[in-house]
């Protein structure tokens, strides 16, 4: 049975989405390794690059991960200068994070990996056949935060 957990190859639709996620963050990090970034530190480049100024708080729930991780993932691309941190002028104790000239440089020599990723999984597939896994996947998700927001109980 294809979705069922205790099958030995472990075939289910989640299985498989996770082992693509695995599969693409390894591209991602081979990709940006010599560039000396992570795949967190690129998503903030690449909002700040396409994006313009954003506030932190709304790159960590944009990029959704936890803010104390967002503030270590910007510590660092501050000391490389590759982004700058000023006070939000609306509210002192808020950061707006810009995209130091540094940063842009790097932005422009960088590759896409998420292109490559895409370009690479997805060739020759049909745009139905796509259609129908985000359909499928979008809707699992949807579901599964719905039951989240309940409660795991029921």
């Amino acid at each position: 049975m294809p979705n069922n957990p205790v099958d030995p190859e472990h075939q289910s639709a989640g299985a498989w989405a996770k082992k693509y996620h695995f599969a693409s963050r390894a591209v991602m990090e081979t990709v940006l390794r010599p560039f000396d970034l992570g795949p967190t530190q690129w998503y903030v480049l690449y909002e700040l690059a396409n994006s313009g100024p954003t506030s932190q708080r709304d790159l960590a729930r944009l990029l959704q991960v936890e803010r104390a991780t967002l503030s270590g993932v910007v510590a660092v691309l501050a000391r490389k200068g590759l982004v700058e941190q000023h006070p939000d002028q609306r509210d002192q104790r808020q950061k707006v994070l810009t995209l130091a000239h540094d940063g842009r440089e790097l932005w422009e020599r960088l590759p896409d990996p998420i292109e490559l990723i895409l370009r690479t999984a997805f060739d020759g597939i049909s745009d139905d056949d796509l259609a129908a896994t985000v359909r499928v996947l979008s809707t699992g998700t949807a579901r599964l935060n719905d039951l989240l927001s309940k409660g795991t109980s029921q």
